[in-house]
């Protein structure tokens, strides 16, 4: 960057808020991805949308690309990591106001640097609760994760794929100021609120629904500057219940009339693997002694009742499930070996301060996911343990998380490869554990001579790829193609890459938001 460059930005958002030191550029130089073409020039920092609005202008005549980022470290999935050289990071952590919410309309406006650590109890304070998507690590911005359309855990009120998120107010890449949905008016936010109205309609305006064109755009639309997030009544009677299961199909089934019929509120599914993770923790509970203790499935859900005649609708449900689990074999319990229905909704409903529940003890994952219908789940599932059965990592370690989604249409599929010290699955930890007395599980020998921490970065990733294209080839979604997942979701369809193209044209015409992602070139257009 020039020093006239640096100066151009200093003059829109300050001299403190302008950084290209080595700490600053480092931390969004690369992520957990093999993507990083080369360091950002800069960091900036707007405070509202004005600032954004400028820095998007400057952007149009300088030439240089604009990369926004609105969570904390780490970063996963490639999406912030510059596709072209000279970019600009718009850290935009400033902006993290809490701007509004509505009990009434269920509505919370948030500002994108506001956190899930901060919105939850500040929503609950007010009667209400987020749908939340499963763990979210503590520096997750709220409105990221809806614009990437992250799964949420109460199924029953996913009515589309955009839920929870509704209105917002973006910036585009040719600078244009713009509101989605009913927030687009008439009149200012202050004048619909004061004649009633709430930003909770995200089609819009008119028959159009901009919404579409951001909503896991990556960035490459513009920037979103505030968003409106549909909530739901905090409960005021709830329970959880896990269902364990050898086998899949059983519990599968079982979700998909709890949905239908509209009796639970948090339902998803996990595998042994999994669970054990995120309920020990980096000092008293191992998670290989836990998972050993488990059956490999299970199903968590909730059922509650809110504000009219909540013990009534409570034992209803309670009698009509235990009459389906009764038909399908299975039984709902308060506990499953050490692990607590009750204390597993606990760690669900609130966004942990400490250290994400796949980065404990010094691990990492590499994650594949999909979404796909309730049939093929299963074989999806078992494509991918075949496989990391070929690769020598051993498929009693592969993470699995299922989450029906939109009303149980269809599933997120998430496989998530482990990568502890020197390798990745169980292998890792197997010195570790046995110097401790801890039994390790069967087939960690498997890649006890692995090597490096390199090696087991290059198995995993060299897994990851190869499940990724295996996925796709037995029907799998990528509908949020991140990295090298692009060329295989618009590999095939190339009239739609044609299309998005133009779209893109009309809203970046410059191709200055986040060259380089989704189908769109690392080619620039400024003047």
């Amino acid at each position: 960057m020039t020093m006239s460059e640096h100066d151009q930005l200093t003059a829109i958002v300050g001299r403190d808020n302008v950084s290209d030191n080595p700490e600053s550029i480092e931390e969004y130089a690369a992520d957990d991805t093999a993507m990083a073409p080369g360091p950002p020039s800069c960091v900036v920092r707007p405070k509202d949308a004005t600032e954004v609005q400028k820095i998007v202008a400057w952007a149009n005549v300088s030439g240089a690309s604009l990369v926004p980022v609105s969570s904390g470290p780490p970063h996963f999935r490639g999406d912030t990591v510059p596709g072209l050289g000279r970019a600009v990071i718009v850290d935009l952590r400033r902006m993290s106001k809490i701007v509004r919410v509505d009990t009434e309309h269920r509505i919370a406006m948030v500002e994108p640097g506001v956190t899930f650590l901060e919105l939850v109890p500040a929503v609950r304070k007010a009667g209400l609760r987020l749908n939340l998507p499963l763990l979210p690590r503590p520096t997750k911005s709220v409105l990221a994760s809806m614009l990437e359309r992250e799964p949420v855990i109460m199924p029953k009120y996913h009515w589309d794929i955009s839920d929870p998120l509704a209105c917002t107010e973006v910036v585009y890449g040719s600078g244009d100021l713009f509101k989605t949905g009913s927030a687009a008016g008439p009149g200012t936010l202050e004048e619909q609120w004061e004649a009633g109205a709430a930003q909770n309609e995200a089609a819009g305006p008119i028959q159009a629904d901009f919404l579409r064109l951001i909503q896991g755009a990556q960035g490459t639309m513009g920037v979103v500057t505030w968003a409106t997030i549909r909530c739901e009544h905090l409960p005021s009677i709830e329970e959880p219940y896990l269902i364990g299961s050898q086998n899949l199909a059983d519990l599968l089934d079982f979700a998909h009339w709890l949905i239908r019929n509209r009796w639970s509120d948090d339902c998803l599914l996990l595998n042994d693997v999994n669970l054990a993770r995120i309920m020990s923790d980096d000092q008293a509970r191992d998670h290989y002694e836990l998972r050993e203790t488990l059956p490999r499935w299970i199903l968590f859900y909730t059922i509650s009742g809110t504000r009219y005649f909540p013990d009534e609708k409570v034992g209803y449900l309670r009698s009509d499930i235990a009459e389906l689990a009764k038909s399908l074999g299975v039984a709902p319990l308060a506990s499953l070996a050490d692990v607590s229905a009750n204390e597993l909704m606990e760690v669900l409903h609130e966004p942990t301060a400490e250290r994400h529940w796949k980065t404990r003890r010094g691990s990492s994952s590499k994650d594949i996911f999909v979404i796909s219908i309730q049939d093929k789940v299963e074989g999806l599932i078992d494509a991918v343990m075949v496989l990391a059965e070929e690769f020598g990592y051993p498929p009693r370690d592969v993470g699995v998380y299922l989450q029906p989604m939109v009303q149980g249409v269809n599933y997120h599929c998430e496989f998530n490869v482990f990568i502890e010290g020197s390798s990745p699955g169980a292998a890792a930890h197997a010195g570790a554990d046995m110097s401790a007395g801890i039994s390790t599980p069967a087939g960690a020998d498997i890649l006890a001579d692995a090597g490096a921490p390199d090696s087991a970065n290059i198995l995993a990733g060299a897994l990851f790829d190869s499940a990724s294209k295996l996925l796709a080839d037995r029907g799998g979604f990528f509908s949020r193609p991140y990295g090298p997942w692009a060329e295989i979701a618009y590999g095939i369809d190339p009239e739609t890459v044609s299309a998005l193209q133009k779209v893109k044209k009309i809203f970046d015409p410059n191709n200055v938001m986040n060259p380089g992602k989704l189908c769109f070139p690392t080619t620039k257009g400024g003047r």
